[in-house]
């Protein structure tokens, strides 16, 4: 009696989360059939399983677009820069703050905490970055998040729950803080190290209005400030598109729409399979323990 209850509950149960993956993946399957089918394709009502005709001239119309090849490449840099300084910054600042006997600890965190909470705001912020010599420089959008308080107190949070024998033992043998740190809590920080590393890359992949307020030369800007630009543009233009007025054209606006969205989440959407088995461990260990 009890086989079959555990029976019946695991096929309700690999049937409901069956559905609720469905009703995730198909929007994403849509979008991405889309991106791939022509206007005729598009504008045919029903679920769209595959595209009646592979096409890439939605792809090709964006990245026709001005200053997108350079827009991605500049996202590229800015995220991979950018997270690693985040990483390091959020190790520097976690690791002393989570020893117990470091002097004035809770003074530490509670400034973090204040600056994490209450900021100068967007006008002194500007002119912060003005005075640093930092407008229409791609460190504008780089240096001002380099230190993130949530990621600090997660990672701190982390690095409490380790054992402390271990550091003690590498104390013992001679080892300073600063190899303790590179050779032992980074080896055994892999899934604080993703959760952080992955928010950071999503954060700095999808930022645009830095770039819309710091950024004037074209060539400077990020892929997500091109995206907004050419779906604005769109949404102000005409519907459908093409060489020879609409009776050639082959593209329609949601066309559009749908491979810059597949080009603008699919570099993150690869990324995540391999973060997430350290991604979801870092995140409940390190929000167990203040």
């Amino acid at each position: 009696m009890l086989k079959t209850r555990l029976s019946i509950f695991d096929t309700l149960n690999m049937l409901g989360i069956s559905l609720f993956s469905l009703a995730v993946l198909y929007p994403f399957w849509q979008t991405f059939v889309l991106s791939f089918s022509d206007a005729n394709g598009a504008s045919t009502l029903g679920i769209h399983l595959w595209p009646e005709q592979w096409v890439t001239v939605a792809y090709q119309f964006v990245f026709s677009y001005q200053n997108i090849t350079s827009a991605y490449l500049n996202t590229i840099l800015r995220t991979v820069i950018g997270t690693a300084l985040i990483v390091f910054f959020t190790l520097l600042v976690a690791y002393p703050l989570s020893k117990k006997d470091l002097p004035f600890r809770n003074y530490f965190t509670a400034f973090f905490l204040i600056a994490m909470f209450f900021s100068g705001g967007m006008i002194p912020t500007y002119l912060l970055i003005k005075n640093l010599g930092l407008l229409d420089n791609r460190l504008a959008l780089i240096l001002p998040g380099a230190v993130n308080v949530f990621s600090i107190i997660i990672m701190r949070n982390y690095l409490m729950t380790l054992d402390k024998a271990i550091e003690e033992s590498a104390l013992m043998d001679g080892a300073g803080y600063f190899k303790i740190l590179t050779k032992i809590i980074v080896p055994l920080s892999k899934p604080v190290i993703a959760t952080v590393a992955l928010w950071a890359a999503v954060g700095h992949w999808n930022a645009w209005f830095d770039a819309m307020i710091y950024i004037r030369d074209p060539s400077k800007t990020v892929l997500q400030m091109i995206v907004r630009q050419m779906i604005v543009a769109l949404d102000l233009s005409q519907t459908q598109f093409g060489g020879g007025g609409a009776t050639n054209t082959n593209l329609l606006l949601s066309n559009v729409r749908a491979a810059t969205v597949m080009m603008s989440i699919g570099p993150i959407i690869l990324i995540y399979p391999f973060a997430q088995k350290y991604f979801i461990k870092g995140i409940m260990i390190g929000s167990l323990k203040g």
